[in-house]
């Protein structure tokens, strides 16, 4: 059952290899999705202060009715904190927001502010978030720390200078974007993966070679997306409100072939995310 399954940190902390995605799910919705994931059997939530509904998911991590214990509560500082003092700030925003005494896992959401998304240089502005992240998880506010679309210069770079190495990369990472080199690097380092948008943003959903390989393991779309991930080492975070693609989202008792892993790693790397490619991430940088 994939609810069971856990990676564990480099500091020894087990996180679920199966998550809940909360980006697109308004404040006032957050807590009933929550809950419904909750009860479905997920134990591991991301959520952003980017999203704007940290409120609402720390509600639904309250009236879930399961101890807090047993649940793995992911935020992010928002892109454009790159100071000491506002990410000390941020972080006890976060935990306030949420409504909670401490955050499972806080990464730093982007190497670069988001309109300046692959842009400028903001190295000291990463490290000066950084050591306000190891600070916070030093003093047990944060169980784990790590970072978010950050590429080797960007690690290096925090690594050049820290007390602790990020124990996450989260990553846009689905068929037909597969970061190998990335992945590897972050993977020597004891750096663990999370794939953000497995689904692609539901672009998959347009690809008939997917659809015709998932149709072989008797599957949908996003099961293969999902499965594909986790087969890759990665935590996968598909993002969902709808019960029944909860519970859809976590059928994945079937092993993708490593001919057909081969073949998914090696498609055509997608170009355009519809309506989505306006978002930074998306865009192609």
């Amino acid at each position: 059952m994939t609810f069971k399954e856990n990676y564990t940190l480099s500091n020894g902390v087990k996180i679920p290899k199966l998550g809940l995605g909360t980006w697109f799910i308004a404040d006032n919705r957050a807590a009933e999705a929550v809950k419904e994931a909750v009860k479905i059997g997920y134990r591991h939530i991301d959520t952003a202060q980017a999203y704007e509904n940290e409120s609402g998911v720390g509600e639904g991590i309250r009236i879930c009715g399961v101890s807090r214990k047993e649940l793995f509560v992911t935020t992010k500082l928002a892109a454009e904190v790159k100071t000491y003092e506002e990410a000390i700030q941020a972080i006890d925003s976060s935990l306030k927001k949420l409504g909670l005494d401490y955050i499972d896992l806080m990464l730093i959401h982007s190497p670069q502010p988001w309109a300046d998304f692959r842009g400028g240089d903001y190295a000291e502005g990463n490290r000066e978030a950084w050591r306000a992240l190891e600070d916070a998880y030093k003093a047990g506010k944060l169980r784990a720390i790590g970072v978010s679309n950050f590429q080797e210069q960007d690690l290096e770079n925090i690594l050049s200078d820290c007390t602790i190495v990020p124990m996450v990369n989260q990553l846009l990472v689905h068929i037909g974007n597969t970061p190998a080199v990335l992945m590897s690097y972050c993977q020597k380092k004891g750096i663990l993966v999370e794939a953000y948008s497995p689904v692609a943003h539901g672009e998959m959903l347009k690809y008939p070679d997917v659809a015709t390989m998932a149709k072989k393991y008797s599957v949908s779309v996003p099961q293969l997306c999902i499965r594909y991930t986790l087969q890759l080492g990665a935590v996968s975070l598909p993002k969902t409100e709808n019960p029944m693609h909860m519970r859809q989202n976590a059928e994945l008792d079937f092993v993708i072939s490593e001919q057909d892993m081969k073949t998914l790693k090696s498609m055509e790397p997608l170009k355009d995310y519809g309506e989505f490619s306006v978002f930074p991430v998306f865009s192609g940088k």
